[in-house]
């Protein structure tokens, strides 16, 4: 366990962003949870705050609570970027399906299912 300022710092050394007692405050907000100065952070309540974070840290509750910091290079998760434009959907450069172009000219403004009589 940790308190509230160790863990911000901890965030802190994680990225660019430089994380304070209030930004923690923020995500226990967030997150439903109720937290002070002088409360300590479990492994289970850093993974609820850290869950708020977008994008996710490479670091678990269990990680940025333990004794040892940082974490062995090893022990860290791999987490890929993927972004997130609506609930359930999500959107990698990767993952987008080109829509292959038929040669020839192009098609006429018929619709599907339409039928042609033959006059």
């Amino acid at each position: 366990m940790i308190d509230m300022q160790e863990f911000a710092r901890r965030l802190s050394t994680l990225g660019a962003d430089a994380f304070t007692s209030d930004d923690v405050v923020d995500l226990a907000t967030a997150a439903d949870i109720r937290i002070s100065a002088d409360h300590e952070i479990n492994a289970a309540m850093a993974q609820r705050l850290l869950d708020q974070i977008s994008p996710t840290p490479p670091v678990t509750g269990a990680q940025i609570t333990a004794s040892q910091w940082p974490p062995p290079v090893s022990s860290q998760r791999a987490v890929p970027t993927v972004a997130f434009s609506s609930p359930g959907a999500v959107d990698s450069p990767a993952d987008q399906p080109s829509r292959p172009r038929r040669p020839g000219p192009p098609r006429n403004d018929r619709r599907p299912g339409t039928r042609r009589t033959g006059r």
